[in-house]
């Protein structure tokens, strides 16, 4: 962002609702009264063995940021890199995965751009539409807010424990199937409700993006270890170590707004910073308003949990056992 701010004065652009001000999931700049757009994009390499899932769930992914701000994909470019010399048929099945997701949301994909790569890469540029006043942000959590989480946690280590050959099968089924599920069922239900803020938990991992949603709004989010939603193996491979490397760099920057005092275990905290792929919400949300919520959440097929609360404070976060 700081390269951006040194280019771009944020006072010249005053319909630029997100974007330079403060870290959020998407840019969103007003047309109009009652139009604004929003604008993403991401890509990285597969996480899972299937080319299918990996383009679907890579689409999943990109999709999500545009549901944290509150908004409705519209069309989406593709971006890949991919290797010379690779079966096209492997590219197929990519871009297959990632259409059929994108169709599910409702939106086209319009064209896209190739470039040659040591690996494959694959991901969407996705542009949404959201009402100027309906944006949900990272920040706005408020004291006495609950705070749910829409989908289980786990999916760094069990991608993982795939890659070194010591995933189980169905566990890795149950990972492909959380991470390959559209964030947009959640979304409109708490835009219904109105809730008053929201992120998506990906690479920074539950404490970075929580970190992100207490400091935009000066409070501090109490989380129970114990109420966090699991995916089958997760636990288990943290136990045993099994973590991405970008956990330790999440670690490393993110500690210093982890409380101190927490009875977890190393592991245990360890699986607090591991980076997720297409992960859940994190919804910070009126405490009356909560139980609803939670249930019309569950309704729909995803798995909520109330995690904790949002307290006066400094951006920290701070675990109980």
């Amino acid at each position: 962002m700081q390269p951006l701010k040194a280019s771009f004065t944020i006072d010249d652009y005053p319909d630029l609702i997100l974007g330079l001000a403060a870290p959020d999931d998407a840019a969103v700049y007003r047309l109009n009264d009652h139009q604004a757009v929003v604008s993403t994009t991401d890509f990285f390499p597969p996480v899972v063995d299937d080319y299918y899932d990996f383009g679907a769930i890579a689409a999943a992914n990109a999709l999500s940021d545009i549901y944290a701000v509150g908004g409705d994909p519209l069309l989406a470019i593709n971006l890949v890199a991919f290797p010379d010399g690779l079966g096209l048929d492997i590219l197929s099945e990519i871009l297959r995965g990632g259409a059929d997701k994108v169709r599910e949301a409702g939106a086209v994909i319009a064209g896209g751009h190739t470039v040659t790569g040591q690996e494959p890469r694959y991901g969407l540029a996705v542009t949404g539409v959201v009402h100027p006043e309906r944006v949900i942000t990272k920040a706005g959590a408020q004291p006495g807010d609950k705070l749910i989480l829409t989908k289980p946690l786990g999916t760094g280590v069990i991608t993982t424990a795939l890659k070194n050959g010591q995933a189980q099968p169905d566990h890795v089924t149950e990972a492909v199937a959380s991470m390959s599920r559209l964030n947009r069922d959640a979304s409109l239900i708490a835009r219904e409700i109105g809730v008053h803020a929201m992120t998506d938990i990906t690479g920074y991992g539950l404490i970075g993006h929580g970190h992100e949603m207490a400091h935009l709004n000066g409070v501090d989010l109490v989380i129970e270890f114990s109420a966090l939603p699991w995916l089958p193996g997760a636990l288990d491979y943290g136990e045993r170590g099994i973590f991405p490397g970008g956990m330790e760099r999440n670690r490393q920057f993110f500690r210093q707004w982890l409380g101190s005092g927490n009875s977890i275990s190393e592991s245990d905290e360890g699986l607090l910073f591991d980076p997720q792929t297409s992960g859940g919400l994190l919804i910070a949300v009126a405490s009356h308003s909560a139980n609803r919520l939670y249930d019309e959440i569950k309704a729909v097929g995803d798995n909520p949990a109330v995690i904790g609360e949002v307290q006066v404070g400094t951006g920290m976060i701070h675990i109980t056992a």
